[in-house]
């Protein structure tokens, strides 16, 4: 006489199986796997049933992405992936494979996150990196500015043709003008080419390298990203509060490296003739043309003008 045990657990059983002859019928009426089985004809009930799992998921992924909620909400089980399936006669039996295959959003949003990668900021708002740029945004915000829109498209696509270009630009202008939005707008550009590229902004930079002089190794890490990085952005040069040391040891030792090698690239209140002014003084040493000449002889040879006017956009996206 069987237990009760014995008898719950064959009852249970039977519902089992037909839980999963319903979930069987229910998947074979999927105009999903209709469209599979008319392809592979050799997917005949006995495969499905072996393969009902794999022929489940693929369906309840597909409907899944279909309603795609975003990919930050992405309800299949690998974030940003779907099932695809293959069907392979055999000698033996016929064989379902199933592969995790990457989403369009996904695809985006890793390219993106590379874009990101390429681009190191010191000091600089993150945002004004990751938010994304419109070209006709750009042209279309201010009239007076589109000359420098131009210049600087220009250069973008110059170096998209020819490579990196040893010489960089130079944007001079008043305050809100949109000179760093630019600047960014160009590092974000190249770098969808593969370019790399780092934008300091120098008030910041200068006085953070106060601490980095009793930590040589930070210091050394610093000036070599900044050698070697494609693309380097000075931004706000003349604003930061100058010494001997920032001018001589590591501006002049970054310029002097990246000299027909690289370009450097700048953005500014002063023209170039204040910014020679502005290198020539320190409130340590006093007056000191020829160092100012010297360090104005490794940027002046190796930049373009750009002249950026336009209404001040501080307070509004530049």
């Amino acid at each position: 006489m069987e237990s009760l045990g014995e008898l719950l657990s064959r009852g249970q059983g039977r519902r089992l199986l037909q839980q999963a002859e319903d979930k069987l019928r229910e998947v074979a009426t999927n105009p999903l796997i209709v469209k599979l089985r008319q392809k592979h004809p050799q997917l005949d009930y006995q495969t499905m049933k072996l393969n009902l799992n794999k022929l489940h998921q693929y369906v309840k992924e597909y409907e899944n992405c279909s309603n795609c909620p975003g990919l930050g909400s992405c309800p299949n089980d690998m974030q940003g992936h779907y099932s695809m399936l293959s069907v392979e006669p055999g000698e033996d039996r016929t064989r379902v494979h199933d592969q995790k295959v990457a989403c369009k959003k996904f695809v985006a949003h890793e390219a993106q996150q590379a874009v990101r990668k390429r681009i190191r900021s010191f000091y600089v708002d993150e945002r004004a990196l990751s938010e994304g740029y419109s070209t006709l945004e750009i042209i279309d915000k201010d009239d007076e500015r589109q000359p420098a829109v131009q210049q600087l498209l220009r250069y973008i696509f110059r170096t998209r043709q020819e490579g990196l270009q040893k010489t960089g630009l130079y944007l001079e202008g008043h305050f809100g003008t949109g000179k760093t939005f630019l600047m960014c707008y160009m590092l974000h550009e190249l770098a969808l080419d593969g370019f790399t590229g780092a934008i300091v902004y120098m008030p910041d930079f200068a006085e953070d390298l106060k601490s980095m002089f009793n930590d040589p190794l930070r210091l050394k890490e610093t000036i070599d990203i900044l050698k070697e990085t494609d693309l380097l952005v000075f931004d706000d040069m003349g604003a930061e509060n100058l010494n001997p040391w920032l001018r001589d040891h590591v501006m002049g030792a970054i310029l002097n490296y990246r000299m027909n090698r690289k370009p450097t690239f700048f953005t500014s209140n002063h023209d170039l003739d204040a910014l020679e002014k502005h290198f020539s003084f320190t409130s340590k040493d006093g007056d000191e043309e020829f160092k100012g000449r010297r360090i104005m002889d490794r940027i002046r040879p190796f930049v373009e003008v750009v002249s950026v006017s336009g209404y001040n956009k501080r307070g509004s996206v530049s």
